[in-house]
């Protein structure tokens, strides 16, 4: 089972459940950070990390000698990462997604593939919760490569859970993609509320089953409750704002680890999950 945990704003604890939950969990758990451009699971979890990889994406190299300047290659690009002037192919490297098409189109074969660092993927453990997360480089604006990257980790035979960045673009899509289940955390207050009903189109248009978690449930007001309840949409879990869990977090302590009768509630949530995808059709899920 794949359990992405995602926000339509940052700063709402996304980190706080996903990490408790996976710590709170019994079955053999994975967690993957994929919230790559500020990746902060392991101040909590501490882990003994054993691999290094850098990673990099394709990028087109050009011979001046073959180019012809035809402009094929600047015709395909949807990106923009090539333009063609009358002395050549010109390459705009952080534009280039490494798809590979003006490689494919070139009719003199002037283009080639490169590489492009992007970040460094990093695994490891921390007792017997398995971990993996990535890290952008600095000034790299392409995250979702290193994001499928981080994801191609995800084992069929135990849980996944996935700490999605925050926001609903490209990256949270691309972190989301796949997932058996999403869990929805927010706050109860304005800002809260109005980035939560974004997240909670972006997950209905990926056709994946979804909850919401609210947390600092005891500020603010009532109405991501009433949205929720208008909406159908199921509070999964309602954390309190509880100073020894903001100490504990200011720490690098984990709210299970500040309140341990917190581990409870967060296996009940895993528990409440796996019982409602019984009652999914597959093709509903958002895997096919």
């Amino acid at each position: 089972m794949i359990v992405a945990i995602a926000s339509g704003k940052g700063g709402t604890g996304k980190t706080t459940v996903a990490v408790s939950l996976a710590l709170a969990v019994k079955d053999d758990v994975r967690l993957l950070d994929c919230d790559v451009e500020a990746p902060n699971c392991h101040i909590f979890l501490k882990p003994e990390l054993n691999l290094r990889e850098t990673l990099g994406i394709p990028i087109p190299v050009v011979d001046a000698a073959k180019c012809d300047a035809c402009g094929k290659c600047a015709e395909i690009c949807q990106y923009n990462a090539i333009a063609v002037l009358k002395s050549g192919a010109l390459v705009f490297p952080e534009l280039c997604h490494g798809c590979g098409g003006c490689v494919l189109v070139c009719p003199t074969g002037a283009i080639c593939e490169g590489s492009r660092q992007i970040g460094v993927l990093e695994t490891g453990h921390a007792g017997k919760l398995e971990f993996v997360h990535g890290r952008l480089r600095v000034g790299e604006a392409m995250s979702p490569p290193l994001i499928r990257a981080v994801k191609k980790h995800a084992l069929p035979n135990r849980l996944n859970i996935i700490d999605s960045p925050p926001g609903t673009s490209c990256p949270v899509v691309a972190a989301l993609k796949d997932s058996d289940y999403v869990i929805l955390v927010t706050e109860p207050t304005p800002f809260g509320l109005h980035d939560l009903t974004l997240a909670v189109e972006t997950v209905r248009k990926m056709g994946i089953p979804f909850g919401v978690v609210i947390n600092r449930s005891d500020i603010g007001d009532d109405r991501v409750g009433e949205y929720c309840s208008d909406e159908n949409i199921p509070i999964l879990l309602e954390i309190p704002d509880d100073r020894w869990i903001a100490e504990g977090y200011s720490r690098g302590r984990a709210a299970v680890e500040a309140r341990p009768e917190l581990r409870g509630e967060f296996a009940r949530l895993y528990d409440d999950i796996r019982e409602s995808l019984l009652n999914v059709p597959c093709s509903d899920t958002g895997r096919g």
